[in-house]
């Protein structure tokens, strides 16, 4: 692995636990294992990046319980991916986990060279049988949530969002959050610009500088650095996946927060149980299972009006009475 950039890499160790047969399908795991499962993981970007922390998160959490020795790899680029997915399969990882997005064929094809691996995988495609499982953050509900966040405290009505890519795990979040500002303020303007990375906070800020000197007065934080310009510029913000709401005080006013505990969680009693198959794990982003949420609102910035409305449509969804529609296609600007 010595071609790759920036590596760290963490080994954490934990003593026997046991596991009980209805426990397993549940998760965490627990009770039983003879030894923790070995578990690696994939980066493409640095673990600090919002969406990847998530899941270093779920996985470290996992190993403080004693489910799991973690073994990572960041900063890895697109034509070192597939040797640095062998080289774990062939270490004897039980699981490997990583995001694919750019390189989908290669990582689908290494899947099927390691048919006793359990893959899982961070991907816009279907699963591939036996062993490719895929995720992506589907926390459009919390999205939403915000959306009328933003739309209320907004008084120019215009929102800028910065976005990193236009594919489908940024797209439907944007619709989300788009769909909840409208609902609240529907006149409402959009400025939509993606700045072709996952992580560059300067470019990011530069997008926002340029929206809010257009009279964007609440930005969509899509990636790091535009909730920076919003705190430079004296405009709202609101946060993406992780709670940056005490690193921005009276700038970011609400967060969709990404969860990914559920499904680290489930795959781990699947990979121990021997019952690993390819799904599609999706579902367990969702706010009725506690795969996202919204972060707590600083009732100083939001009304306490709109926070029971929120309150109100988080009980909606949850209930099953509002479902929030998934839009993949590229969000465009409308002013």
């Amino acid at each position: 692995m010595d071609s790759v950039a920036t590596r760290r890499v963490l080994l954490a160790s934990a003593g026997l636990l046991a596991m009980t047969a209805s426990f397993m399908a549940s998760a965490p795991v627990s009770p039983a294992m003879a030894e923790p499962l070995k578990v690696a993981a994939i980066y493409t970007v640095p673990v600090e990046q919002q969406w990847v922390s998530r899941i270093h998160k779920a996985l470290n959490a996992a190993v403080e319980r004693g489910d799991i020795t973690y073994t990572f790899s960041e900063n890895v680029k697109n034509t070192d991916y597939e040797r640095v997915m062998r080289e774990y399969a062939e270490a004897g990882n039980q699981l490997v986990l990583g995001e694919v997005f750019g390189v989908e064929r290669a990582a689908r094809q290494v899947a099927g060279d390691y048919p006793e691996t359990a893959f899982l995988m961070g991907s816009s495609f279907e699963p591939q049988e036996p062993n490719f499982s895929v995720f992506d953050n589907y926390i459009q509900e919390c999205s939403y949530l915000t959306g009328l966040v933003a739309g209320a405290t907004s008084e120019s009505g215009v929102i800028g969002m910065v976005g990193g890519y236009p594919i489908p795990e940024v797209n439907r979040l944007m619709h989300a959050f788009m769909a909840g500002v409208t609902e609240v303020k529907p006149d409402a303007g959009f400025m939509v610009t993606f700045i072709g990375s996952w992580y560059d906070p300067p470019k990011a800020k530069e997008a926002a500088f340029a929206m809010i000197d257009a009279g964007a007065d609440v930005m969509y934080a899509e990636r790091y650095g535009v909730s920076d310009a919003a705190k430079e510029r004296g405009v709202l913000a609101i946060g993406n996946v992780i709670d940056t709401q005490e690193e921005y005080p009276r700038t970011v006013v609400a967060s969709a927060l990404w969860h990914m505990e559920p499904s680290i969680d489930h795959a781990i009693a699947q990979v121990a149980g021997g019952s690993f198959a390819a799904e599609d794990y999706g579902h367990l982003s969702n706010l009725g299972v506690g795969g996202c949420s919204i972060a707590p609102m600083d009732e100083a910035l939001v009304p306490a009006d709109v926070i029971a409305m929120v309150e109100e449509k988080k009980a909606a969804i949850e209930a099953g009475a509002l479902e929030i529609e998934v839009n993949d296609a590229e969000p465009k600007s409308s002013r």
